[in-house]
């Protein structure tokens, strides 16, 4: 019933033809990077790091991040490639931001290759190479960066090796391996030993995603062997997973096999707190009512006495039939719960608002408002204050044609006319602060400095009859929006819908 608010009234004539902007997505750009680096007495040499920070972050936000650690992090090699893909995933809400440490080579097969091998000089150092991870590249990013030690690992061909070898040896260094056609026959396969010795309870709650070609390739890269391995004696919560990419080559299968990586790291993330509607309200006793959920499929538990919901609570679905008081807690029970925070919502036993008969000199066509000037950052005292103009918020209104597009107030007052008893919601969003009051009782509070992404809803009884209608707004900057809707009771399909102008009233 309820979408997102900007799509669901785009194009609606809603109660103060507010000029709708779509939010747009942050403008594209090429963030920096910073150059860094720390001498590894490990591998005793000076290492590089590049380090590229969440878009938007400011040093006194108090945020922290996942770190995508990236082997073979030259410029032009993967670093490019990852910051587009994993900004891009983020970007449409299904990863969390992240801090990208990318780690240029030095001596890639001596870091990379677990054993040594005659052909290859110098291989046989990824021992030494997990050791600086552990004991010095890791801890120095998590002093210097803000970073909140869950950390992910990319790593292609050798460093898809590479990263098999870290799970085995260390697995409480990464929650997430990323290995794009990992080249897992080194030294006649052994890696798949180490694997049938190591793979246990130790990698329990750990994901791991690989990407191969076609059936040759997962074959001749050591994959269709580990993938038996695994599949034959998996750890308990450990998220295994293969893909093979026919038509790619060795090089072009990182492009789709990065962006599965993350998709597969983070199924279920959302990036906003779990929604359901109506949020609050005034319920009747043994009067049975609906609360609705339409956000993205995921295992969403919800209880009815305020506990922290549990995997093991009752499923919310899309429609919920709930009856006489209930505090209701709803919470995603997937994986990500580090991510989830329960949304709340009180429903509590009353009893309809008093209607009123139809004011005298009142007239249909729209409510009355009155226009403010003002730097506020929150909605002000009307009562303190002169309006600068003031009018009929009929069908030719608009908030565009007010004097100035920001730094405004506006105060909505009138009659709306209700014409069946039942239970109505309420949904209420803005940019920036709004505040509704019905028959004198405040139902939505939505004050503050925020885009009008957050919608607010409360459902209530009403009889028919005229009730007083007061709806408070002000603008700071930025996008002006101002969205009133109302679902009518007794419909087939509840959908939120403006309130028309003919049950609209202004005694002024």
């Amino acid at each position: 019933m309820f979408r997102n608010p900007m799509r669901r009234v785009c194009g609606l004539l809603v109660l103060w033809c507010a000029a709708l902007v779509p939010f747009a997505p942050a403008s594209a750009q090429n963030l920096p990077v910073k150059q860094d680096a720390l001498h590894s007495n490990i591998l005793n040499e000076d290492r590089a790091i590049q380090v590229l920070l969440p878009e938007g972050y400011w040093p006194g936000s108090g945020e922290k991040y996942d770190v995508l650690y990236v082997l073979d992090g030259d410029g032009d090699w993967n670093l490019k490639l990852l910051s587009t893909i994993g900004r891009f995933v983020q970007g449409e809400s299904f990863m969390p931001p992240f801090i990208l440490v990318a780690l240029p080579n030095t001596n890639r097969m001596r870091d990379f290759m677990p054993t040594h091998v005659a052909a290859t000089p110098g291989s046989g150092g990824a021992d030494k190479f997990l050791a600086f991870l552990k004991n010095e590249l890791i801890p120095y990013v998590d002093k210097t960066y803000p970073s909140n030690g869950h950390n992910m690992l990319f790593g292609h061909s050798a460093g898809g090796l590479f990263a098999m070898y870290a799970l085995l040896n260390e697995p409480q260094l990464f929650d997430s391996y990323l290995a794009i056609d990992p080249a897992l026959w080194w030294d006649g396969g052994y890696i798949h030993k180490l694997a049938a010795q190591k793979l246990g309870p130790a990698q329990s709650g750990k994901s791991f995603f690989v990407a191969g070609r076609d059936e040759q390739g997962l074959r001749q890269m050591g994959i269709t062997e580990m993938n038996a391995l695994v599949q034959g004696k998996p750890p308990k919560d450990f998220r295994w997973k293969v893909l093979s990419y026919p038509n790619e080559n060795h090089g072009s299968v990182r492009f789709k096999g990065s962006y599965d990586g993350f998709r597969f790291f983070f199924e279920g993330y959302a990036d906003k707190p779990i929604e359901f509607h109506p949020m609050n309200g005034i319920v009747l006793k043994d009067r049975p009512y609906k609360v609705y959920y339409d956000g993205p499929p995921q295992a969403l538990r919800y209880t009815t006495d305020g506990s922290e919901p549990t995997p093991s609570s009752k499923t919310m679905e899309a429609e919920n039939s709930l009856v006489n008081e209930v505090r209701l807690s709803a919470k995603s029970a997937d994986r990500h719960d580090r991510f989830n925070k329960a949304t709340t919502g009180e429903f509590k036993l009353g009893k309809p608002l008093a209607a009123i008969a139809k004011p005298k000199n009142a007239k249909a066509g729209g409510f009355h408002y009155s226009y403010y000037e003002g730097p506020w950052t929150a909605l002000p005292d009307f009562a303190s204050l002169k309006p600068v103009q003031t009018g009929i918020s009929g069908p030719d209104c608009n908030l565009s044609k007010l004097p100035r597009p920001e730094h405004f107030a506006c105060l909505i007052e009138g009659f709306i006319e209700i014409q069946q008893a039942g239970y109505y919601v309420f949904a209420l969003n803005s940019d920036d602060g709004s505040r509704l009051y019905l028959g004198g009782k405040q139902l939505i509070d939505n004050d503050g400095l925020h885009d009008a992404s957050r919608l607010k809803t409360f459902l209530v009884p009403l009889e028919p009859g005229f009730y007083p209608l007061r709806l408070e707004y002000f603008q700071a900057g930025g996008d002006h929006v101002l969205n009133l809707l109302y679902v009518v009771p007794g419909e087939d399909k509840p959908r939120p819908i403006p309130v028309p102008f003919e049950r609209q009233y202004s005694d002024q």
